[in-house]
């Protein structure tokens, strides 16, 4: 086929060709396939006509255009470092770190022209005024109430952006070098207190031990003295008992052995012993020997 046929050929059928083409470019134009990580903005006229999501999308050709394509994957902010005072007059420096993702794209196109600055200020200002209002002891122990309260408050501030903010973390609390010797010196301080208090509370218990032992002492030595005193007043019973049922020679007679036993236990002590006797010690002796004899026969 010769080039004169061709062009013969286009040109009769010219108009079918760009009927063909402009319903390609309709279709292409109408069609519009989303990611899954994006929405798009469509406009219509210059204005905000509707919000295109994830899949398959039809717009009206030549008139909607997808204006913004814009990201719903969460994003972090560079890491921040801002200067604060806390309520006890402590120059802090806090590292930052805040996620957020756009919810309503919307809202983060016509309300805020640069959402990831106008975040970073508002976490400054909220971090600046939340750590304003603790101790720097609290700073140091109650940082995960910190970050809650400041991701609260960071939320209620960009609510108006269609973003929704899902962790901010507060990375590191640095001190100046004279602020972290003070601290120093306070922490041996209170280490000494407290070891002082612990050795005070071993003497105290120590003290309390012993007065403990002293008295279970004393305690079971009065139990040995009543056991005893029970023993002797029983005795005591049962020899007036003898007493009575056998008469004064039983009483004489107990006497009598007695007074034998200690004689023998005199002469078999050890060494020379000189015995100095009263006068009627014999006749005692001769005595209790003859009671003791007529009390065996």
């Amino acid at each position: 086929m010769s080039e004169d046929v061709i062009l013969e050929l286009i040109s009769s059928n010219i108009l079918y060709l760009l009927a063909a083409a402009l319903i390609i470019l309709v279709i292409f134009k109408g069609i519009k396939i989303v990611p899954q990580s994006e929405k798009y903005v469509i406009e219509r006229f210059g204005r905000l006509h509707s919000v295109l999501g994830p899949g398959i999308n039809f717009i009206v050709p030549f008139l909607d255009v997808a204006r913004h394509k814009i990201s719903i994957l969460e994003r972090q902010l560079p890491n921040a470092t801002q200067d604060a005072i806390t309520k006890d007059n402590v120059l802090v420096q806090i590292d930052t770190s805040v996620f957020y993702r756009i919810l309503e794209p919307e809202k983060t196109v016509y309300r805020i022209r640069e959402v990831d600055g106008a975040i970073a200020t508002t976490v400054a200002g909220i971090v600046r005024a939340e750590i304003g209002k603790m101790d720097l002891d609290e700073v140091q122990s109650n940082r995960a109430q910190l970050i809650s309260r400041i991701q609260e408050s960071v939320e209620s501030a960009v609510d108006d952006w269609g973003i929704e903010v899902t962790r901010a973390e507060i990375l590191d609390v640095n001190l100046d070098q004279a602020t972290r010797d003070a601290m120093l010196q306070q922490l041996n301080a209170e280490r000494a207190r407290r070891a002082q208090v612990t050795e005070a509370e071993g003497q105290k218990r120590a003290v309390e031990l012993q007065a403990d032992a002293e008295l279970y002492a004393a305690e079971q030595s009065a139990k040995a003295r009543r056991v005893q005193a029970d023993a002797e007043a029983y005795a005591t019973e049962v020899v007036a008992r003898a007493i009575k049922d056998n008469g004064l020679e039983a009483a004489q007679y107990q006497v009598a052995l007695k007074q034998v036993e200690a004689l023998n236990a005199l002469g078999h002590g050890d060494g020379k012993q000189t015995i100095v006797l009263p006068a009627n010690a014999l006749e005692a002796f001769g005595d209790a020997f003859k009671m003791l004899k007529g009390g065996r026969a």
